[in-house]
């Protein structure tokens, strides 16, 4: 069985060869304190957060798309491999891991050997942009330029590809946990409130914008109600939160991202910048999603942008696309580790 691994630092995601993907989990592990023995992993472990025990701890083993906890990442890795490749036997698998653009290389040793150790038999790498613009349907072996952005949970890859390879890149760790805590942050500054990731994540959600939409004026008069606790006395309280509020706290970040949109733009050679201008720029990731950013985009560059039609599952998309064709897309794919 050969598989496809979204390693994400928000959600992992699985591809199987001939079936599609089969999995898509947050990356947490509720480890128990001192034996470090796993007790949860995924959806399960993702609804302790912020609600364990002294004796429990909810761990995510990816920060800005990289392992930050090695033995929570290969227990993780292990069990999704387990989960969707069921049956008491279970072939040593063939891996294609996406990793961001700007690892170190003891950062893509640490991924392989977590892959390894979690029953693969051999682990390909592949660059996070250029999965997702293969997900995306981008004609990534032409000669001519695609401009990606892959808005993820830890980092944002900018990149623009060309005859197989990336030609100019950009890997900025500002994502989708970074809009959270600017969120998290506002709030504790603005109305003098402590609130969760989690409840960060759902105003995000519910009335997060990075520019205003038209034809939705309707969404500029909402509010959102969070509930958390007061700074100075500790005790519980809410707060109604606007949607200009919101768009003014993921203002720094929003901005972060178009000005490694800006930089890439101005790497790029000549010729590739006039593919780019005339077909535009394709957003994918969870980033993706958040309305507004793609007009916000489209005004700071002056050229055209453009949501991808399934951004959350455009990397394991690509990931897959090189599991079902690994002959095809060898260009692509990083050397293959083995089980030595």
């Amino acid at each position: 069985m050969d598989i496809g691994i979204d390693l994400g630092t928000a959600n992992t995601l699985l591809y199987a060869r001939g079936q599609g993907i089969v999995l898509n989990e947050p990356s947490v592990v509720a480890v128990q304190e001192g034996s470090r023995h796993a007790l949860a992993v995924g959806t399960e472990a993702k609804e302790t957060i912020g609600r364990t025990p002294g004796s429990i701890t909810a761990i995510r083993p990816l920060r800005d798309g990289v392992i930050s906890d090695y033995e929570a990442a290969e227990e993780m890795i292990r069990h999704f491999v387990r989960k969707a490749v069921p049956g008491r036997r279970r072939p040593r698998t063939r891996m294609v891991v996406c990793v961001p653009s700007g690892v170190t290389q003891v950062e893509r040793r640490a991924i392989v050997h977590a892959s390894l150790s979690a029953g693969a038999r051999a682990v390909h790498l592949i660059e996070e942009p250029m999965a997702a613009a293969i997900g995306a349907g981008l004609p990534v072996s032409d000669p001519r330029g695609s401009m990606v952005v892959d808005i993820g949970g830890g980092t944002t890859e900018v990149a623009v590809i060309s005859l197989g390879g990336i030609v100019t890149a950009q890997s900025l760790r500002v994502g989708g946990d970074r809009l959270d805590a600017a969120i998290t942050d506002f709030v504790r500054k603005e109305h003098s409130l402590l609130i969760g990731e989690r409840t960060a994540e759902d105003v995000k959600v519910a009335i997060g914008t990075a520019w205003p939409v038209p034809g939705e004026e309707e969404r500029e008069g909402r509010t959102f109600t969070v509930r958390g606790r007061e700074k100075v006395s500790g005790l519980p309280r809410t707060v109604e939160l606007t949607v200009p509020e919101v768009r003014a706290a993921l203002d720094e970040p929003v901005e972060a991202i178009i000005a490694a949109v800006r930089v890439t733009l101005e790497e790029c050679p000549p010729e590739l910048s006039g593919d780019v201008m005339e077909h535009g720029i394709v957003l994918t990731g969870g980033g993706a999603l958040l309305p507004g950013l793609d007009l916000r985009m489209a005004s700071a560059t002056g050229i055209p942008v453009f949501v991808a039609d399934e951004p959350l599952d455009c990397v394991a998309l690509g990931s897959g696309r090189c599991v079902e064709d690994f002959d095809g897309l060898q260009r692509v794919l990083g050397k293959a580790e083995t089980v030595r």
